[in-house]
């Protein structure tokens, strides 16, 4: 059987994921590692062993993205960097709600600000990067990007903000040796997309948008971010890349 499989090679260089210990971040991280690279993940536990899977082959720092200083810990740690990707992210859609003023700030610190940060303290290492291509900073946006979901406005309005923010500095450093681009998922299986399944009205609204008739998993989404911070995706910078079955054609 012919095998059309893309490998990328990342040898030696070093990596950042947010949000890297579960989900479509940890997806993320294992390809990078697969592909050699050095990979720095964080997540909001104390320590890695506390994870269900195992985490060891990644350097790991815990981080609320929300903590400024936190923030800036963690980029001053890392010595060197060639691709940051800004994964971590979370939405509250209950109890109270994002209708709540003060969880709806919440989620924009969550979603939006922490990548703003992240971006701006890493700067330096990244335009610093050898890496071909350059440095590379991916941004997770979402289908809630281009389209209302009532039931998290703030993680909506959150994302949306993230494509803007990824066209803005693109603009500002493409000739700084960064390239900046998104990566917007689809309804991709991830403790944060586990409880719909729980709403099945909610959980066949949305399977019913895309045309492939099924949820995306994390390692469909990671091949996406590597092409992007790869030398094949040179010439492309402050581009969103939809991986959603179909959704956005829908």
């Amino acid at each position: 059987m012919a095998s059309n499989t893309s490998r990328f090679d990342f040898g030696a260089a070093r990596v950042l994921v947010t949000g890297g210990s579960n989900g479509i971040g940890l997806g993320i991280a294992r390809a990078f590692a697969d592909a050699g690279a050095q990979v720095a993940i964080t997540g909001t536990k104390a320590s890695a062993r506390e994870y269900p899977h195992d985490l060891a082959r990644f350097s790991y720092s815990q981080l609320d993205v929300r903590d400024k200083a936190g923030i800036a810990r963690v980029a001053g740690s890392l010595g060197a960097l060639d691709v940051l990707v800004n994964n971590a992210g979370a939405n509250f859609p209950f109890q109270p709600s994002e209708w709540d003023v003060d969880v709806f700030e919440d989620s924009v610190r969550v979603n939006l600000f922490s990548a703003w940060r992240f971006s701006l303290a890493c700067k330096p290492l990244l335009s610093a990067s050898a890496l071909a291509g350059g440095g590379s900073i991916i941004n997770l946006a979402s289908m809630a990007s281009f389209r209302a979901v009532p039931i998290v406005p703030g993680y909506g309005s959150a994302k949306a903000g993230v494509v803007a923010l990824t066209r803005n500095l693109a603009v500002q450093w493409a000739k700084q040796n960064v390239r900046v681009n998104a990566v917007a998922p689809g309804l991709t299986d991830s403790n944060m997309t586990t409880p719909m399944k729980s709403f099945p009205e909610i959980e066949a609204a949305e399977m019913a948008k895309i045309p492939m008739g099924r949820r995306g998993v994390p390692e469909e989404i990671a091949p996406a971010v590597l092409f992007l911070a790869s030398a094949q995706a040179s010439y492309v910078t402050g581009a969103t890349l939809a991986v959603c079955g179909g959704f956005a054609a829908s």
